[in-house]
């Protein structure tokens, strides 16, 4: 079966890519096949090409993956993704090599072209650890961890935070948007809302300003991917020299590193899971940051900031149900991010 390719697929663009990209020299692309069909998201579509060259290709990719967004039907761009773009043209090349896939060209979208990437494709050399929604293993989960922590460490306090690289947080903004979206949450959800979590909320909404003191300081902060499950790392596979790469950073920002960490293990881990390895993945992580030269940030400040984390990531499950996210997903967020709450000693916070 035929299946047709985006415009970012065409040889000769691909040539100028990969020229650009400085990993082709006089060799030309001449002819690009999907090598399966591709992946069909709500603001994407991913494809694997196969490439094949006319002349010495040296370099350049035998295969790739092509992400690109889609076009409405009037033709224009459906959703620009400028944060994905952005990151991967102005943040990865400043990254250490081998935590994110390499990028040979961040496309962004114009008036009538859909924005696109073209990534190295891991998909010979790399493994996603397990099928959602079933956590990794413990060791898994250790080599995300260091490679979150490594991310982190990159971007630590960097002068560029908030001046040339991302923008900090708009608190008015977010308030308004935030109790306008909890109270149609409340409306909608009331009965999964009783009365000690509404007053949680109006509490976290009353105390937010002295919150947000911690982020404020514009100290030990960095970029955060904002979206670090277990299912957007691609593991290497055994036998091999690669190392653990994070994927799809289209939700980045500037904040606290515990946020990646609460997501993944406070919101996503039952209970039981999260009680015997969330404290063990945190030293990992913590001396994982000092070795990669995070300096005055001990581990007590690590779990503090961890604990408002997993405070603030109450209010993330609310924002899901109002995107549209489904049901089974938000929910079950919900009522594991107020049990870590619990367990962590959340409220204390708020007193």
């Amino acid at each position: 079966m035929t299946i047709a390719l985006p415009p970012a697929a065409d040889a000769t663009r691909l040539t100028a890519a990969f020229r650009a990209a400085g990993v082709l020299g006089t060799a030309r692309v001449v002819d690009v096949a999907a090598m399966a069909l591709p992946i069909k998201k709500l603001r994407s579509h991913t494809f694997r090409l196969r490439l094949d060259y006319e002349g010495p290709a040296g370099d350049a990719p035998g295969t790739i993956i092509l992400k690109t967004g889609h076009l409405d039907d009037a033709g224009r761009p459906a959703y620009p993704n400028l944060r994905e773009t952005a990151f991967y043209r102005d943040i990865a090349p400043a990254l250490p090599k081998g935590l994110v896939p390499c990028c040979f060209e961040a496309a962004a979208a114009t008036d009538d072209s859909a924005w696109h990437l073209l990534l190295e494709d891991l998909t010979d050399s790399h493994f996603v650890a397990t099928e959602w929604p079933l956590p990794p293993t413990t060791a898994h989960c250790e080599e995300m961890v260091q490679t979150l922590a490594r991310v982190h460490a990159a971007w630590w306090d960097d002068p560029r935070l908030g001046v040339t690289v991302g923008r900090w947080f708009d608190e008015a903004v977010w308030f308004g948007q935030f109790s306008s979206v909890l109270e149609r949450f409340t409306e909608r959800h009331g009965e999964i809302l009783p009365p000690e979590r509404r007053e949680l909320y109006a509490l976290l909404l009353e105390r937010a300003p002295q919150l947000l003191a911690r982020y404020n300081s514009r100290r030990n902060l960095t970029i955060i991917h904002g979206d670090a499950h277990a299912w957007n790392f691609f593991l290497p596979r055994p036998g091999g020299n690669e190392t653990a790469r994070l994927l799809d950073w289209e939700g980045w920002s500037l904040s606290t590193a515990t946020d990646d960490l609460a997501y993944m293990m406070a919101m996503l881990w039952y209970p039981d899971r999260r009680r015997r390895i969330e404290q063990p993945l945190l030293d990992l992580y913590h001396a994982a940051l000092v070795a990669h030269g995070v300096a005055g940030y001990d581990r007590q400040a690590l779990a503090d900031d961890y604990r408002l984390s997993a405070l603030w990531l109450i209010t993330r499950p609310v924002w899901q149900a109002t995107a549209g996210i489904a049901a089974r997903v938000w929910w079950n967020n919900l009522e594991r991010i107020f049990l870590a709450v619990d367990d962590l000693g959340c409220r204390e916070l708020l007193d």
